[in-house]
Order: C-alpha cells, then sequence, then structure tokens
C-alpha cells in the first residue's frame, strides 16, 4: 500500500509582466527534477516591449526555502551592456504577483558575496539579509566554483511594495 502521492505542479500563466520599458517574456517552463533536486521553475527573458533582444534572464524557482537555501526562489543575470538600469530590481518586481499566486508568502534570494551590485539590488527592492551560507560539496553550485552566499528574504505582500525603487 502506498501513502498519499505529492500535489502535481501546475504551472500557471503568468500574465503580461510589463513595466515601462521592461517586459518579461517567458521563454521556459522546467519542471521538477528530483534526481537532481530541483524544483519547477519559470524562465523569463528581460526584454523591451516588442523587442526580441534579449538584456537578461529571470528565473522564478517554486519550492520550499529549505530546499533553495543555496539557489533561492529568484536568480538573475543582467547582460553587461545593459548594466545601470535596475532591469534585475524591476524583473523581481514584476515576478511577486506570480510568486504569490503559487502560495509563496516569501522569496528568498541569494548572492555572491563579492557581487556587490546584486547586493545593491537586493537591498534597493527591500530584500532583508538574513545570513551568509557555507555552499555544500554535494551541491551543484560548489561544483561551479561557489562557496558561500549571501541569503535575503522578500516578503512578497502587496504591502511591502511601497517603497520600491
Amino acid at each position: 500500500m502506498s501513502g498519499p502521492q505529492p500535489a502535481r505542479f501546475r504551472f500557471l500563466n503568468p500574465g503580461r509582466l510589463r513595466e515601462r520599458d521592461l517586459e518579461l517574456v517567458l521563454v521556459h517552463a522546467a519542471p521538477a527534477d528530483p534526481a537532481k533536486r530541483h524544483v519547477p521553475e519559470y524562465w523569463f527573458e528581460m526584454r523591451h516591449p516588442g523587442k526580441s533582444t534579449a538584456l537578461g534572464l529571470i528565473r522564478l524557482r517554486i519550492g520550499s526555502a529549505r530546499r533553495l537555501r543555496c539557489a533561492g526562489h529568484i536568480g538573475y543575470e543582467v547582460k553587461p551592456r545593459y548594466r545601470g538600469h535596475r532591469y534585475a530590481a524591476r524583473s523581481c518586481w514584476l515576478l511577486l504577483p506570480l510568486a504569490r499566486a503559487h502560495g509563496l508568502a516569501a522569496v528568498w534570494l541569494t548572492v555572491d558575496p563579492k557581487n556587490i551590485p546584486s547586493q545593491r539590488t537586493c537591498e534597493r527592492i527591500g530584500a532583508q539579509f538574513i545570513e551568509s551560507v557555507r555552499i555544500p560539496q554535494s551541491h551543484e553550485m560548489y561544483a561551479l566554483g561557489a562557496r558561500y552566499r549571501r541569503r535575503y528574504r522578500l516578503r512578497t505582500a502587496i504591502s511591502t511594495m511601497m517603497g520600491r525603487a
């Protein structure tokens, strides 16, 4: 006799994610991969509305904070030539309604301790620094050279959006 089966994850339609000169375009929805301990995630390209050139990429991972201790719920990268326009911060804000729709009261972002601009992005969006953690040797990030991450928590409630950058 087997126990209850976990509820099957359902990707949601994110709707139109746009703010002024920035739009997030869904390019991939990756299902969970239990063998790799990966949770479901959305991949969006940051673009200028109506354009096909990617300014960067942002991912929203849906899962427990414990499972995402090193990687976080949100990961982003902005191409060097497009930095300085707050695309990462603005993209994080655009993803909060989708995170809330999946039942996340808060999202976690993790940052390399040497990446000062990314730390500033976390502060700019109102994320609170919680702790620094060591990356376990068994984690795939360790194999890529990561040893530590700074962890920030951002509440998804609308009331936290008042001080938007």
